[in-house]
């Protein structure tokens, strides 16, 4: 059992508002957790039952292997790290990072050698005498990172944590944020909406919507196999054409696309999703005899993006826009411009196929 936390049928309502219906998941000792969904999906309110701040309406959380529903935050010994630091204004770095072990009666030579380890970890020794006004966002929140771990927590929540700095200290904190969670083997549950964050951080990622668990899953299963036409929206960039399928066949609009997707159902009303960078771009005239006849559509460049190693166009095929991802090298090889006309190739194994349901916006 070990020290594994265990959600079983964890709910959450208010009123008639169930805000988590039933949800299940058991997080092993050591491992670092990432709930990513929409805003309003529940993930915080997840991670607010797991720490005792929010009561449970229905199931129980357990630790391990006993049901804690009823221990009080205090006794629960999880730590959190809140979107707003919440450090003490009137406080040092140092003094910060010592409250919660003085509150818990530690002998000031071992609360010194603490808060000095802490310190050494984020880098942030010779910021020890400041007050947090006197910090940056991203020193503020390395404070309340350290000040969460001091009294070796047994699981550390994070709700959101970076969320109010600007991108590039988010990019360098999420990734000192792993280099803590490999070094101290902390179980860490992160809440995020960004799934860039997400994908590059978590072991295992749980893709949230409307209250309920879409996807369970490692970041690169969930990018190339999403379960849903929700999670392949949601988690990355996709396209999407619905059609109707007839054994490998799929008409959507004036194409009808061969799929290599095998599926419980060979025909009936079916959404096609396909990711950018799986669309190959041909100019015309260039060889494409080795391709599906079927699957080359002619289109027009409307919108070229620099996004650094790759370059997105927005394609108008018939009126609709697709998206496809090149590679910088390629885009600048080939010349490929603004206006121009070219053929999208949509490669039939590169597909995801789901039954029609409501696709996001």
């Amino acid at each position: 059992m070990g020290r594994n936390l265990t959600l079983e049928n964890l709910t959450k309502r208010y009123g008639t508002l169930t805000a988590v219906d039933r949800v299940n998941l058991e997080i092993k000792e050591g491992e670092f957790i990432c709930f990513l969904g929409p805003s309003g999906c529940g993930k915080t309110t997840i991670l607010r039952m797991i720490t005792g701040f929010e009561t449970v309406t229905d199931g129980k959380v357990i630790f391990e292997g006993k049901v804690i529903n009823h221990l009080i935050p205090q006794k629960r010994e999880f730590g959190i790290v809140f979107q707003s630091y919440a450090l003490f204004p009137n406080m040092t770095v140092e003094e910060n990072i010592a409250f919660g072990l003085k509150m818990r009666k530690m002998n000031p030579k071992a609360i010194s050698k603490r808060v000095d380890q802490m310190l050494d970890l984020v880098g942030l020794r010779d910021w020890r005498t400041l007050f947090p006004a006197q910090l940056s966002g991203g020193q503020q929140q390395r404070v309340a990172l350290v000040r969460a771990l001091a009294p070796d927590p047994q699981v550390l929540l994070l709700d959101e944590p970076l969320s109010a700095l600007d991108a590039k200290i988010r990019v360098r904190l999420r990734a000192e944020v792993k280099r803590l969670q490999q070094e101290l083997k902390k179980t860490m549950i992160y809440v995020t909406h960004d799934q860039e964050e997400a994908l590059s951080i978590a072991d295992r990622v749980v893709v949230m919507e409307k209250g309920q668990f879409r996807q369970v899953g490692k970041p690169i299963d969930i990018y190339k196999c999403p379960s849903s036409d929700f999670v392949a929206d949601f988690v990355g960039t996709s396209n999407f054409f619905k059609g109707l399928r007839t054994h490998d066949r799929v008409q959507t609009g004036p194409w009808e696309f061969e799929i290599a997707q095998a599926g419980p159902s060979q025909q009936g009303k079916v959404v096609l999703a396909i990711r950018p960078e799986k669309i190959e771009v041909f100019r015309p005239g260039e060889p494409a005899n080795h391709l599906r006849v079927s699957n080359l559509v002619p289109g027009k460049i409307d919108v070229v993006t620099f996004l650094g190693a790759a370059v997105r166009l927005v394609v108008n095929i018939n009126g609709e826009e697709v998206i496809s991802d090149v590679i910088e090298k390629e885009f600048e090889q080939r010349g490929l411009k603004q206006g121009e006309d070219i053929l999208l190739y949509f490669p039939p194994e590169a597909f995801l196929v789901y039954p029609e349901g409501e696709v996001a916006a």
